[in-house]
């Protein structure tokens, strides 16, 4: 089992910025496999959608840094740990930034970018982006076509509905062949075939500490996920999958290792990550942690 954490990027770690180098260096250093950041923009003061089902946004989230910002600075501290975006935006940038920075990103690392994306639920953020959030599903699958051509093509182009890419040489390749594997997040049925038609893996998320791992949560989709790319000609063992752990503030430990052990015994999930913004207070709190987390599972 690969284990993972979020990086310091949300709540009170996040006035910790400068330490940002030294949790990813030290993170590796106690042997984990992987680093991870999502994609806040606002913390809506009145909400029109909540966080996860509620009515409110977590308090954690009014303060937040870059992902790119933060990518780049775990691809230069560590040399062996994977990267990655749990997840991005995508509908928020055209796809030619977004290309350029991941691409810049996967470099820096050497190929140990991980590219998750997904649509996001807060209209509030779109509006500050000044995109249409009724149209993120369609600008997701543009973005999608869009970066292949970026990232496979030279000369590279796409045009679409919403993105537009002009015909452009684009010799910079990703360090990883031929990109960077694409993850995407999301269990609608439209979802689950995206996932199916296009992606490499799928971003489910469990909740320790709000009630014991449920396997089928994950097996269902899954299946799910993997029927449906046999009906699109695609070789349903393809699809990767790599499990968020997003404990409650009361979870513990062992609440994180039981369900790290129940995904490795009873799903095909042989990836996890653990965000830390909710069980720790600052970055060595949460090192901390991941310390514990490590030792006790493996």
């Amino acid at each position: 089992m690969l284990i993972g954490f979020s990086l310091p990027q949300f709540g009170a770690m996040a006035h910790q910025a400068e330490l940002v180098p030294e949790f990813a260096r030290r993170a590796e250093d106690l042997g984990a496999d992987s680093l991870w950041v999502g994609d806040r923009l606002l913390a809506p003061v009145r909400p029109i959608v909540g966080y996860a089902g509620a009515d409110t946004i977590p308090e954690g989230f009014n303060s937040r840094l870059d992902p790119f910002a933060l990518l780049t600075v775990a691809a230069t501290a560590t040399r062996r740990a994977l990267i990655g975006t749990n997840v991005l935006n995508a509908p928020w940038y055209p796809p030619a930034l977004l290309e350029r920075s991941l691409t810049t990103i996967d470099r820096l690392s050497g190929g140990r970018l991980l590219a998750g994306f997904g649509i996001g639920w807060s209209p509030e953020e779109y509006e500050a982006v000044g995109v249409p959030m009724a149209s993120r599903g369609a600008r997701l699958d543009e973005s999608l076509d869009a970066l292949e051509s970026l990232w496979t093509a030279d000369p590279a182009e796409f045009h679409g509905r919403h993105w537009s890419v002009p015909a452009t040489r684009a010799a910079l390749r990703p360090a990883r062949t031929p990109r960077p594997p694409v993850y995407l997040g999301g269990y609608a049925p439209a979802a689950l075939d995206r996932i199916a038609r296009r992606a490499d893996g799928w971003l489910p998320v469990t909740v320790p500490g709000a009630a014991p791992f449920d396997p089928a949560s994950v097996n269902g989709p899954l299946a799910r996920i993997r029927d449906l790319a046999a009906d699109h000609g695609r070789d349903p063992a393809a699809v990767d999958v790599v499990l968020r752990l997003n404990p409650q503030e009361s979870a513990t430990v062992d609440d994180v290792v039981a369900t790290i052990a129940r995904a490795g015994k009873e799903t095909d999930v042989d990836h996890v990550f653990v965000e830390l913004m909710y069980v720790a207070g600052d970055v060595e709190g949460a090192l901390d942690f991941a310390a514990r987390v490590l030792d006790r599972a493996r």
